[in-house]
């Protein structure tokens, strides 16, 4: 029993940090809103905090095929080229409306203005 008053072994937040990356860590949690017995809300919270090492272990790997996340060389050397072009396409948009609406268009006329 002392040794639960006081304990031999110490641990630093570093060391808790390690065991928690190393084994994982699962927060799981329900939370209802009810009224009158009628659920109004329900909201469901997982998290799960580990390593990549141990996700991966888990098979948790959903970041290696994210292709918002990942992107390999000759794709992202292609997608390069398409966003100029679109960028170049947009801003020959701006430029022509910008012409046809004149220089009229940016004041507001007195009459407007009532």
């Amino acid at each position: 029993m002392p040794e639960l008053v006081n304990p031999t072994r110490t641990h630093g937040l570093v060391d808790i940090l390690d065991r928690v990356l190393d084994k994982g860590l699962v927060i799981a949690g329900d939370i209802k809103i009810n009224l009158a017995n009628v659920e109004l809300l329900t909201i469901q919270v997982r998290l799960l905090v580990c390593s990549i090492d141990k996700a991966e272990q888990i098979g948790l790997n959903w970041w290696r095929n994210d292709p918002r996340l990942t992107m390999s060389g000759a794709a992202s050397a292609a997608a390069i080229p398409e966003l100029d072009a679109r960028l170049t396409r947009i801003e020959e948009q701006l430029t022509r409306l910008a012409q046809s609406a004149g220089p009229a268009s940016g004041s507001v006329s007195k009459s407007s203005r009532k």
